[in-house]
């Protein structure tokens, strides 16, 4: 059979990209221990795959949501995860926040580049920061239900469209792919300990390695002994700052994006 020219490329690029979702998906549950499960995915509409392959017609989050299985099957076993996404090798990675897990708190993607700017000036140090064409998340390590109404109580006003992600919410997270685009990293993971934010592709002493992708992974000592025995230590889970250090930038940076009269003092 006479071989198509360009196909097996393609092929191999698509097998590239599966495999980095299966990669990125191990090293979050097993080195960083954040319980995932895979994501609803997409389905094809007019040759593009746009459409959510859940029930729902107008879905928020095309492809980005759990589906089958629920939310409640997020887990850190690497027989599971492996067992996902080799059955399912396009499947988005979500990450089921709260608990022992990040949190997140979500806006839109022109207020998250303005908030993300005014950190910088300001000086504070963030974690990660997942983006989509639309809508940027920054991680943050958990809280409760009862904290963040303490800090949204202290708020004139909280625009509509600043989410919060705690407890049983969810953050798909890079490589995925979804109805808004590819998940990507605009602020890579970074270790715990001094210095500033790690810019996505900047580079940092600390930070090490680098999946297709853009998830980092901590493994110096690795490297350096050259062994491949199973460490008495797990590697860095990346810093998270705390929720309380950025809500009063993030309300005021996302005020302008919501719909009129959109938002309220309770609503998280």
């Amino acid at each position: 059979m006479r071989e198509i020219p360009g196909r097996r490329r393609k092929l191999s690029l698509r097998r590239g990209d599966r495999s980095a979702v299966l990669t990125a998906a191990l090293a979050y549950a097993t080195e960083w221990q954040w319980p995932v499960l895979p994501g609803v995915g997409l389905r094809p509409d007019g040759g593009r795959l746009r459409r959510c392959s859940c029930p729902q017609p107008d879905c928020a989050a095309p492809g980005a949501h759990p589906f089958d299985p629920g939310l409640l099957a997020a887990t850190t076993d690497a027989r599971m995860v492996r067992w996902w996404w080799t059955n399912r090798p396009d499947a988005p990675v979500v990450l089921a926040t709260g608990g022992r897990a990040p949190c997140a708190v979500s806006l839109p993607a022109v207020a998250g580049a303005r908030a993300l700017a005014a950190f910088d000036r300001a000086g504070i140090r963030l974690g990660p920061v997942v983006a989509t064409p639309t809508r940027w998340a920054l991680l943050v390590a958990p809280y409760s239900l009862e904290v963040l109404g303490e800090l949204l109580h202290r708020q004139d006003w909280v625009p509509g469209s600043l989410l919060f992600h705690g407890e049983g919410g969810f953050v798909a997270l890079p490589p995925s792919p979804t109805g808004a685009g590819r998940v990507r990293w605009e602020r890579a993971p970074q270790p715990a300990g001094p210095g500033g934010p790690t810019r996505a592709g900047g580079s940092a002493e600390s930070v090490k390695g680098a999946f297709s992708g853009g998830i980092r992974t901590f493994r110096a000592d690795r490297a350096e002994r050259g062994e491949r025995k199973e460490r008495t230590t797990r590697p860095a889970r990346p810093w998270l700052p705390d929720v309380s250090a950025l809500v009063d930038v993030l309300v005021e940076e996302s005020a302008g994006t919501g719909t009129p009269g959109g938002g309220s003092r309770l609503a998280y």
